[in-house]
């Protein structure tokens, strides 16, 4: 490169509650380049793209933009400086017209004075032109397409003058034609000397668009490499790069009989189609895929969260309509979701009364709360799980966040399951609590439960499953024996790979 880079970060580095999010990672950017960013799900994108972007600062390291070092960024002077980020899920008003939405962006100025609103939709038009794209300014947001809404805020980016442009993850929702048309807006780009930061787990998005590549894993910068150089597997292992060395329980019981079959499953909505597998008693089947790839989305669907549009669910071989939680939770099944916060523990109720919310059916036949029964039933969870807290009366959310994960699992052993969904079980964990929770999921298949373990860690998924189905696009593109590695299961989450029948 013969131009100086016009963005430059030195040995950054980041961690939350004692936890490193990156050590020491190196990353540059020159002027007319697309420099993909790689890595497994939790390398460091994300962090990184929120130190460029001023969201997050920096434990230590040095920033440079444009050749000078910046301190104490924020989204508002990054953007004075010229770096624009454009998301999956684009940041628009949805019900502000397309003209709106650009001069939110870019208009400065006193706030009472008199708006020039054919100026405003002309902006708006000659930006919209500039990327071909055929978007009335008069339009709502709410009523354009994903690739439209992303073309809006280009726009925005091209408007404000951007010199940095970050693109995560921009092809996630697009169809083949539409990912082609954005193809052409980058190549735009970096004709016009725009410098951009591409995230994506498609390899062939890279092969075809960038000009260099950086691999984050665990939080460190693996490598940079022009495109040019390398291949689809050497950038595979780059990003697997290590073996399942954390001390899973050994696998000792055998399978039992069949208890969940899907057949041909799929929701429109969701985003899913085509899931065909099987679930036997005893079983731990790990689903591994990148972001966005459904696996949330299917689980949400088993229990009738998103009730299937097609296909068809069998519990010990009957056919069943799971078309609401109550119907899920009757069946059998039960859902520990991802986001604790959100989903899985109330901080401000007692353990108790977490503990027993899914089960008030059985636990109190009559519809009268019994305190007694109640707190029985949390003691016994506190003591099998080992859920560290001051007792039964304790708020959610004195507890850290392993034991918070605890009694989101106790709440739905409580309902006494044969179907068991786990996603990202041990997610924001310490490593302590995480084996603790590897033990407890261990042993519940022992006793007979047939798990569902999603997970974005690869290990884990290596190393407590019994089976590992991976998801791409909404599909299931493989099912693995156990002892399978790492670049098999990532090969076929990044579609270098076919289905096997099971």
């Amino acid at each position: 490169m013969s131009a100086p880079p016009i963005l430059e970060l030195r040995q950054i580095q980041k961690s939350f509650g004692g936890a490193w999010a990156l050590r020491g990672v190196d990353f540059d950017l020159y002027p007319g380049e697309v420099h993909a960013l790689l890595g497994e799900n939790g390398a460091g994108k994300s962090t990184l793209i929120k130190i460029i972007t001023g969201a997050h600062p920096p434990d230590a390291g040095t920033v440079k933009i444009g050749g000078n070092v910046v301190t104490g960024l924020t989204p508002a002077t990054t953007q004075k400086l010229g770096i624009s980020c454009i998301y999956q899920q684009p940041a628009l008003f949805p019900d502000l017209t397309v003209a709106e939405n650009i001069a939110l962006r870019l208009e400065t100025g006193a706030k009472l004075r008199r708006i020039a609103w054919p100026a405003r939709r002309a902006r708006a038009r000659d930006l919209l032109f500039r990327l071909g794209a055929a978007i009335s300014p008069e339009t709502e947001i709410r009523h354009l397409s994903m690739p439209e809404q992303q073309l809006v805020e280009i726009a925005c980016a091209i408007g404000a003058g951007a010199r940095i442009v970050i693109m995560d993850e921009p092809t996630a929702a697009l169809t083949q034609k539409e990912q082609q048309r954005l193809f052409n807006v980058v190549r735009d780009l970096r004709k016009s000397g725009v410098g951009v930061i591409y995230i994506s787990h498609r390899l062939e998005e890279i092969f075809a668009l960038a000009d260099r590549v950086t691999v984050l894993r665990d939080g460190q910068s693996v490598g940079t490499q022009p495109v040019a150089a390398i291949n689809q597997a050497t950038l595979i292992k780059m990003m697997v790069g290590r073996e399942v060395t954390q001390n899973y329980p050994k696998r000792t019981t055998p399978l039992g009989a069949v208890v969940l079959r899907l057949e041909n499953l799929g929701c429109a909505r969701a985003g899913v189609q085509d899931v065909s597998f099987s679930l036997h008693a005893g079983e731990i089947f790990g689903l591994a895929g990148l972001v966005g790839a459904g696996r949330t989305e299917l689980a949400r669907i088993l229990f009738g969260l998103t009730p299937a549009d097609s296909g068809e669910i069998r519990l010990h071989e009957k056919s069943v309509a799971l078309s609401s939680p109550q119907a899920a939770v009757a069946r059998g099944i039960a859902y520990v979701p991802e986001d604790r916060r959100r989903h899985g523990v109330v901080l401000e109720m007692a353990l108790e009364e977490n503990i027993s919310m899914a089960s008030h059916r059985r636990l109190f036949p009559r519809r009268w709360l019994q305190t007694a029964a109640e707190d029985r039933l949390a003691r016994g969870f506190i003591r099998d799980l080992a859920i560290k807290c001051a007792g039964p009366s304790a708020l959610g959310g004195s507890l850290s966040g392993g034991n918070q994960q605890k009694v989101a699992l106790a709440r739905w052993l409580a309902t006494k399951p044969i179907v068991l969904i786990l996603d990202e079980p041990t997610q924001g964990v310490d490593i302590g609590a995480k084996g603790e929770i590897h033990k407890i999921v261990r042993q519940l298949a022992h006793e007979g439960i047939a798990v569902l373990l999603i997970s974005s860690d690869l290990p884990e998924v290596l190393g407590m499953s019994d089976r590992i189905g991976v998801m791409r696009a909404g599909r299931l593109t493989a099912i693995l024996p156990r002892g399978s590695d790492a670049a098999t299961v990532m090969s076929a989450a990044l579609g270098q790979s076919e289905l096997d029948p099971v």
